[in-house]
């Protein structure tokens, strides 16, 4: 049986312990807080003889060796074993009032710095600097505005997807509650016809018959959808050789409800059958 690996990474606050949580609960056995230097002859001990699904959480508290990281997940590739990289990420204004509410001490402050809010906000920048080589090397999980339970979904739905296959994400949601910060392209539909301005269509989502009927009969629509579908058409097989695992599409609208939602639908439709593909609706999921 091949080990799998799942590396998670990323931003104190982003929510590692709930993703470590969600993967426990797919049947991985987590350690959180390994040492890098410790990554290799863990991962040699777990292989022989159980062969079974390992979690690894890693932080900045680890700093001066996670520059060794991407070197060494290479290395277990080469060795014919499944490792995934996650790294959860998150706006600093959301870390800044996720450390608010709780009270805990960020890993870089200084307790002798009299501006506290200030000295925060700087060892989050300093983390981000820290981890940048991790991110780069990972597929990125925006936590800024999910709940706990969708983070969790949004886990056990990538770890199920065949590891040797490009993955395609396609994520709708509202530019008035922010990008995403893991997109790797982001389509602005705000220019198309809006059905909440349309009555009987308000209160319904781009999954509903009304709204996506709405939609179809606008030939921009029609039109945005194919200049997608053709820009990822034309690009998806050079990200396959480039050994990318996830690339995520974002597709956003003034609420994300309706035209973004309706548009990640199709495009799913289309590329499902060629491409290992999932979907977010972010200001849906969790509803």
């Amino acid at each position: 049986m091949t080990l799998e690996v799942v590396l998670i990474t990323g931003m104190s606050g982003s929510g590692k312990s709930v993703a470590l949580h969600a993967l426990e609960d797919a049947g991985y056995y987590c350690v959180d807080n390994l040492p890098p230097e410790l990554l290799l002859p863990f991962v040699e001990l777990e292989q022989h003889p159980r062969g079974r699904k390992v979690a690894i959480a890693m932080d900045v508290r680890s700093a001066a060796s996670l520059p060794l990281v991407p070197e060494q997940l290479a290395d277990l590739r080469k060795r014919g074993i499944s490792v995934r990289s996650l790294f959860l990420d998150a706006m600093t204004e959301t870390l800044v009032h996720r450390y608010s509410e709780t009270r805990r001490r960020h890993p870089l402050s200084r307790s002798d710095d009299a501006d506290a809010q200030h000295a925060l906000v700087e060892a989050i920048e300093l983390e981000r600097e820290l981890l940048g080589t991790l991110r780069e090397h990972a597929h990125v999980i925006d936590t800024s505005i999910i709940r706990s339970s969708q983070l969790q979904g949004y886990i056990k739905a990538l770890i199920s997807a065949p590891v040797a296959q490009l993955t395609l994400v396609f994520e709708s949601f509202a530019f008035k509650r922010g990008i995403p910060v893991d997109a790797d392209y982001v389509f602005d539909v705000r220019m198309l016809p809006n059905p909440h301005y349309e009555t009987g269509l308000r209160n319904l989502t781009g999954r509903d018959e009304p709204v996506a009927a709405y939609l179809q009969q606008h030939e921009d629509v029609r039109r945005m959808e194919l200049h997608i579908r053709d820009f990822l058409d034309f690009w998806l097989q050079a990200l396959a050789r480039d050994h990318r695992s996830y690339v995520t599409v974002a597709i956003g609208c003034t609420g994300g409800q309706h035209r973004s939602v309706f548009l990640v639908e199709q495009l799913v439709r289309h590329f499902s059958p060629v491409w290992t593909t999932l979907k977010r609706h972010r200001e849906l999921d969790g509803r």
